[in-house]
């Protein structure tokens, strides 16, 4: 996993796929966008897609995506413990700039691993009782921010769904990530999630399109 996390973070380029969107026989999908809303990407699945009852469904981290922000905080926190019991026995601080920069880095490093850890898991919820999409831990009416579209969409707005690829070329290696997205009547894109389990993302794509009734785009390609 931290593997992972080190070719997220060193990733060069992202190769997207070409698409002929008039294979979907819709004007609107010669209109919108094909390229990926979130370019990077996951090699792993990072959301499952949840149905808690039969007016709601929603995107949830998966326990892989989970472990993995927990892993990146508490090793940067054991990693400060443990620097700060072997240079401090006696528990009394120095103010050097040797030991005061470690101690900031692995701090840096466990704050990282925590806001992955509060923003990953956010639920990505589908309402229809409420006729409103939302991604956080506040629906529209507790959201200060409930006019952001990247975060908040009425369902009647909702055109199709849309599925795209895109090549991730790392470091060390490469891999393709996949990305389910809302188009709206005006042919703006919405992104739902993003990550690497093309099997798991199509699956869910097409449960939420039958949802939702709204047709599914799927231009995922692996070539």
């Amino acid at each position: 996993m931290y593997e992972e996390l080190k070719q997220k973070l060193g990733m060069l380029t992202t190769v997207p796929s070409s698409v002929d969107p008039s294979q979907f026989g819709d004007p609107l999908a010669t209109q919108t966008a094909w390229t990926p809303i979130r370019r990077g990407g996951s090699s792993f699945r990072t959301h499952k897609l949840v149905t808690v009852d039969p007016s709601r469904i929603e995107f949830r981290a998966s326990l892989g995506a989970i472990l993995f922000y927990l892993l990146f905080m508490l090793f940067g926190l054991a990693f400060f413990a443990s620097f700060f019991v072997s240079r401090f026995p006696s528990h009394k601080p120095s103010a050097d700039l040797p030991v005061l920069v470690p101690l900031l880095v692995t701090l840096i490093f466990a704050a990282v691993g925590g806001y992955l850890l509060y923003t990953g898991t956010a639920p990505i919820v589908f309402e229809k009782g409420r006729g409103v999409f939302w991604k956080g831990r506040k629906g529209p009416d507790e959201a200060i921010d409930s006019r952001n579209t990247d975060k908040f969409v009425r369902l009647d707005q909702v055109h199709a769904l849309q599925l795209v690829s895109e090549y991730c070329r790392g470091n060390k290696s490469s891999y393709y990530s996949y990305e389910l997205n809302l188009v709206l009547k005006d042919g703006k894109r919405v992104n739902v999630v993003d990550h690497g389990n093309r099997d798991k993302i199509r699956e869910d794509a097409r449960v939420l399109a039958a949802f939702l009734g709204k047709p599914l785009w799927d231009a995922i390609t692996t070539s």
